[in-house]
This record gives C-alpha cells, structure tokens and sequence, in this order.
C-alpha cells in the first residue's frame, strides 16, 4: 500500500506554475534596509510584520481566532523579550483531522556594528518560499488543514516556535508533522539538504522520491552520524520545537557560508536560479507530505 501512495504521488508531485518574480520581490522587501535587519520587538521588526500581514490576507491564509498575530513572551538572558508570531492557516479538502505546519522563522538581528544584517538568506528566503507554498495551495487547496506559522526570536533561541507548541491552536496530537524553510536561497556547491530522516525513518523514502525528482540536488542528512556539533541541526532551527514534542519534522536548508550571519547576507547575492529551483522543490515537499500525511501519522505513532 506505502509503494501504491508512493507512485500515486509521484505522479502528482509537479507543482502548479510558481511566481519567481514575487519570490524575489518577497526577499528583496523582506532583507531591504528600511526594515532594520527584523530584530524582534523594533520598528523594524514590525514592518516587516505588516508586510507578511498583506501577503498572507491577499494570498487566502485564513488566520486564527481574532487574528493573525500571537504574541509570546520569554525571559532571555534576565531579560523579558516580546515577540509576535504569525499564524493562519489553508483548510484541506477532506474530513481528516491530521494537520501539516509549515513554518518559517521571518526574524534576524537587526544593527551591528553601525551595519544592517538584512539575513536576505537567513531567513527572508525561508519565508518568501513559505508564501509561495500558500500560493501553490491556495490555487488548489491541500488534502489536510495546512497551518502556515511565521516565527520570531528565532535567532535569540528558537522562542517563537517553542511558543506555538506551548499554546498551539489546534492540539498537538493532530499535528503530523513539521515543514521548516530555513536559509534556502544561497549555496556555494549548488545543494540543498533535508533533515530529519534519521529521528524519523520511515521518512527517508519520501525524501528520496523527493531528492529523485527535484529540479535542485538534494541531499538527506545533517540530523545525526556521521554530523557532530553545529553540523547535526536537529536542534538548529524551528523544528526542535516539534522534534521534543514528538512531532516528526522535515527540515530544508542549505549549509553554511561566509556570509552567514554576516551583513553580506543581502538581497543582491542570491543565486536566483538556484533559489528559484529550491522553493520549487519545497512546494513538492509541501504537496508530498499533505499527500502521506495520515501514513506519516500512523507511522509516527499518532493515532490513525
């Protein structure tokens, strides 16, 4: 039955027509210097806030409750930081409870040193590719309730995504597993990787039809031997949040590079080819696991 859902999939894995214009217009606005390098609980950060407000209420993402924004606060070094996620979500097609997160952390580190980290990269790119996504299934809605989840205070320690599952809006026993889009436009070799197959095996087929049939070389790894240390990014990004809840997670970014966490993180040095073809592949992911998701969840021991 797996190897059925599996052709079945494949079969159905090309997206619908992508925007590489507004992807890169996303990240060019996104990592421009009037929004301050995003540090979370500045002006810039809220402006930034209120562009992603557009894009989401012109794109279809329903929010939550009263609305979009979910605020949080969390004690960091002795100090109370103030953060806003930004939640909604694209309702499915079928009955199943089982819902899919995507997320994206949309935060940097504001002004160092008199000089703007803009992170165009890290991780204005993550987030751009996440609205392409909301595009792809706005156009033709996804089999399962999708929530698209934009985290802040990432860079401070993962505090807006560990917030969600705190006070998630749907419980957490429905979520069959984590999409995160994390640093997805620049890489020196030409590569990006998907974590997250080595906590949860019975991922690892899914992401080989997904690396076999991407327009990017895809690579699995980077979630355990033979990575060490900052190389092993189980707990790198958002996704931890989910993975010590026990809720599986796949993980797309690419390694590091010179200009990581650096003001050369601009805009201007995107690859755009390569940028273009890696959110290419993030909507197949997306379209993928909405398709196995009620397998996903069995196999991860979530219920049927």
């Amino acid at each position: 039955m797996l190897l059925r859902s599996f052709a079945l999939a494949a079969a159905l894995l090309t997206p619908a027509a992508a925007s590489p214009d507004q992807l890169f217009e996303d990240v060019r606005i996104l990592a421009a210097d009037d929004m301050a390098g995003r540090l979370v609980g500045t002006p810039g950060s809220a402006k930034a806030r209120a562009y992603l407000l557009g894009r989401m209420k012109a794109i279809g993402i329903e929010p939550y409750g009263d609305g979009y924004e979910q605020p949080f606060t969390a004690q960091h070094k002795d100090a109370a930081l103030n953060g806003i996620n930004l939640v909604g979500r694209i309702r499915g097609t079928s009955t199943s409870d089982r819902v899919l997160v995507i997320g994206a952390h949309y935060d940097h580190f504001g002004v160092r040193g008199g000089k703007v980290l803009n992170g165009a990269d890290d991780n204005a790119s993550g987030v751009a590719t996440l609205l392409s996504i909301a595009e792809d299934f706005a156009r033709q809605r996804p089999t399962h309730d999708v929530i698209f989840a934009l985290w802040d205070a990432e860079e401070q320690g993962m505090y807006g995504a560990h917030a969600f599952v705190e006070k998630p809006p749907v419980p957490l026993a429905r979520i069959a597993l984590n999409l995160n889009l994390d640093m997805m436009s620049r890489s020196d070799t030409g590569e990006l990787w998907i974590a997250g197959a080595h906590h949860y095996p019975f991922l690892r087929a899914r992401f080989e039809q997904l690396a076999g049939a991407a327009s990017v070389t895809l690579k699995i790894g980077h979630d355990g031997p033979p990575w060490t240390g900052s190389d092993d990014w189980t707990a790198g990004s958002d996704h931890y949040a989910f993975h010590r809840k026990g809720i599986p997670f796949a993980y797309l970014g690419v390694e590091d590079y010179p200009d990581y966490h650096q003001p050369g993180d601009d805009f201007d040095t995107i690859p755009k080819a390569f940028f273009a073809r890696s959110a290419a592949t993030a909507v197949m992911a997306a379209r993928l696991f909405d398709r196995e998701l009620g397998a996903i969840a069995v196999e991860a021991g979530r219920g049927e």
